[in-house]
């Protein structure tokens, strides 16, 4: 059994490196895969998750181990934002402002959130957000991003993909089951040190297999040896001012509620992993500011919008290792890495099917975690109100359930985790503790 590894311990920077690696790879496909399907800077997400991450261990007070990372609720609407912004010219700065101004939008949503919770407490939200609904998001949270790992794993029904395409598919599941095989194996029989970072492992060995198996082109290992050492991220800030209109805000800001509700189920995951109550110290409100002000810094920077990663808390569950000072330094390298050439172009090329491979351990054990919170919180499925809050919360979260709001004009779309989450609470604030059958 590994040694636990708490949040405030730290260890000597030769052992704290190659577990903020493990961190950092594991969140790296996540956090470049979102600029790259919005067509913005890898390299400065990667830097506005270092500095997002710096920014949210300085509002938690370093007593909260969180990775933040580019977030996939916000692609929608970004897209929407450039598309109508981008035609106004060709250099591109007008949708780089719009976009900027959304993301600084949604960001000043979860001040507002954070500031309602420092001044009416959470015990209104322990309440709305009981056990059988926190367990029931967090195994929506983790399943419902299972299709993705499958994606990325190459493992789904269509292998159609043109970016795929030239590559055998036999090739790509081999490396997604390489390096899911190496994550199983390394949690369950390495040792020692090598014990506390099979991910990191996983991913390395992937990455080779992924060499040699030709799924990485030609065209990236000339990229790697070609890149400039020193390559300066290109940020918005002093270049172009950010725009606020409100049909950016209404675009980009009601988003928030998303994340808003994936955060809180992150931190009740966290809190089930590491064992303790992080919506009392720090509170929940610092959580919340953290990413706000993350999310607005990325605004800035010109980067996307922020969330907490679930692929983080999944290593840190492997692990055992909570220390903060891990994640911290995980930041850093992420800065780092940013200006070196090379290494972004390495950590920016990560193959699908390595991130595939290992997001399948990691996604699962997110679930698994909300099956968790049932057993430590006993919570009995003879009980009709259990199983029917439970059964309504999980079904809409993974079944791809949403609802078409329209406000001011435009269409808001409510799904996936926050419409189950809502529906959840108000069924766990209605419904009695015993049906008639019961009484």
């Amino acid at each position: 059994m590994n040694k636990i590894i708490n949040v405030e311990d730290r260890m000597p920077v030769i052992k704290t490196l190659p577990l903020s690696f493990q961190h950092l790879f594991a969140m790296v496909g996540s956090t470049i895969l979102v600029p790259i399907l919005t067509k913005m800077n890898p390299s400065i997400a990667l830097l506005c998750s270092g500095i997002g991450t710096l920014l949210y261990i300085l509002c938690t007070k370093a007593k909260l181990p969180a990775y933040i990372g580019s977030s996939f609720a916000f692609i929608g609407p970004i897209v929407a934002v450039s598309a109508k912004y981008g035609a106004m010219d060709k250099t591109g700065l007008a949708s780089i402002g719009a976009v900027s101004g959304g993301v600084i939008s949604a960001g000043i949503v979860y001040l507002i959130v954070a500031l309602l919770i420092a001044i009416f407490g959470i015990g209104w939200l322990n309440r709305a957000l009981s056990s059988i609904v926190a367990g029931s998001v967090v195994i929506v949270i983790g399943l419902g991003l299972a299709a993705t790992a499958i994606n990325w794993a190459g493992l789904n029904a269509s292998y159609s993909d043109p970016s795929l395409l030239s590559v055998p598919r036999w090739a790509w599941i081999t490396v997604a089951m390489i390096t899911l095989l190496v994550g199983i194996i390394g949690s369950m029989y390495f040792k020692g040190f090598l014990g506390v970072i099979p991910i990191l492992i996983a991913m390395l060995v992937g990455y080779i297999a992924a060499l040699v198996l030709g799924v990485v082109p030609n065209s990236v290992l000339h990229e790697i040896a070609t890149t400039p050492i020193f390559k300066l991220p290109n940020v918005a800030i002093g270049k172009v001012a950010p725009r606020f209109s409100l049909d950016i805000i209404l675009l980009m800001a009601p988003v928030s509620f998303v994340t808003l509700a994936e955060h809180i189920g992150h931190v009740y995951v966290t809190n089930n992993v590491v064992g303790r109550d992080f919506t009392k110290d720090p509170g929940l409100h610092r959580s919340i500011l953290g990413d706000g002000v993350a999310t607005i810094t990325a605004g800035l920077l010109g980067g996307p919008p922020n969330t907490t990663y679930g692929e983080n808390i999944g290593v840190m569950a492997i692990t055992k290792i909570y220390s903060v000072w891990v994640i911290g330094w995980a930041a850093i390298i992420a800065i780092v890495l940013s200006f070196i050439g090379p290494v972004s172009v390495f950590i920016e090329n990560i193959p699908l099917p390595v991130i595939g491979g290992v997001s399948i351990l990691l996604f699962g054990i997110i679930a698994s975690s909300g099956f968790r919170i049932f057993v430590d919180n006993k919570i009995d499925f003879g009980k009709k109100r259990n199983l029917l809050i439970s059964s309504v919360i999980i079904v809409l979260g993974i079944g791809g359930a949403a609802l078409n709001v329209p406000v001011a004009g435009n269409t808001i779309q409510i799904s996936g985790v926050a419409l189950a989450t809502i529906v959840g609470i108000i069924l766990n604030l209605i419904l009695p503790e015993n049906s008639k059958s019961e009484e």
